[in-house]
């Protein structure tokens, strides 16, 4: 599973699809990088790796300070999952190998 490297993303919300490229590096089980978009740059925290799925956080502070949960798997260029939008529920997100 190649993890390591950008991928463009795409996270539905309630203020619809939000674009931004995810910067990803992994050593052993830990999970580094950081995700960017129009709203600006969020480092990866708690970032994990347990054999083929993937977990993280990001705190954004745009358009409100929040902290997105992202869960999800890699399969080949594509990567896909949940994240929960804090107060917001859970919705998706998706992506291929930039």
């Amino acid at each position: 599973m190649a993890i390591d490297g950008k991928w463009n993303i795409t996270i539905k919300t309630p203020m619809g699809e939000q674009n931004g490229v995810l910067t990803l590096k992994q050593e052993g089980d830990v999970l580094t990088g950081e995700m960017s978009g129009p709203s600006g740059n969020a480092a990866i925290e708690n970032g994990k790796v347990e054999g083929e799925k993937l977990s993280w956080h990001a705190k954004v502070t745009s358009p409100m300070p929040l902290t997105l949960e992202f869960e999800g798997l890699t399969e080949g260029d594509s990567i896909s999952g949940n994240v929960k939008l804090g107060a917001f529920g859970t919705s998706t997100f998706s992506g291929t190998a930039a």
